[in-house]
């Protein structure tokens, strides 16, 4: 069962639709046990930083996803839901995040590009072996953000996308936690194949668990 972790800030029907269509059962759960017991967690996310980590701690949700993590469950953040596996974020003050992946979230300076960064760019692998890019070609997908994060260590980045002087961290990933800064369900044949490869890591580790 793959769990899609629903306090209230969250793409959940399209994100929902993505999973089914690739052939796996999700579950838009608030529900700890259940999360828990999930193959795999989907933590999506639109709207700001610090309303959504209130949103989690009011219902002990930020606990029981470092416990998943601490547990080996693979967990997916996608866009907000990426931003929010970090330390901390600048989005309408200073906001302590899951603190799962060390970095900080900041906005884009804006001064000769547009923000939000709205729409399809380009993604290049800096790990194309990666259990989520391996044996997939670059390519175009869909952004929507005004704030990105400043991955602390190189090696949690997989892809990267270049926006306003900025090589904007893509694709994150450590053990089982990883994120995509862009939405995978709304970006076409490329973000699907990478959601997919989440999906079949989250099946592998139920088979290979003793």
């Amino acid at each position: 069962m793959i769990a899609i972790v629903d306090y209230g800030m969250g793409n959940l029907h399209s994100v929902s639709r993505a999973v089914e269509r690739l052939g796996y059962k999700p579950t838009v759960t608030a529900n700890k046990d259940s999360l828990l017991q999930a193959d795999g967690i989907i933590l999506p996310g639109v709207g700001a930083f610090g309303d959504a980590m209130e949103m989690l701690r009011a219902s002990g949700l930020d606990h029981v996803l470092r416990t998943a993590a601490e547990r080996g469950i693979p967990l997916l953040g996608i866009c907000l839901g990426m931003q929010l596996l970090f330390h901390e974020s600048e989005e309408y003050g200073i906001h302590k995040g899951l603190s799962l992946l060390p970095g900080r979230v900041v906005r884009f300076a804006g001064d000769s590009y547009k923000v939000p960064h709205m729409g399809w760019n380009q993604v290049t692998w800096l790990q194309p072996s990666s259990v989520l890019t391996s044996s997939l070609v670059e390519g175009h997908v869909y952004f929507v953000h005004s704030y990105y994060v400043e991955v602390e260590e190189a090696t949690d980045l997989i892809a990267t996308c270049p926006y306003g002087g900025v090589e904007v961290a893509a694709i994150v990933g450590r053990s089982n936690v990883y994120g995509m800064q862009f939405h995978p369900e709304k970006s076409g044949e490329l973000g699907l194949q990478l959601l997919r490869s989440f999906l079949e890591l989250c099946h592998t580790r139920v088979h290979e668990t003793p």
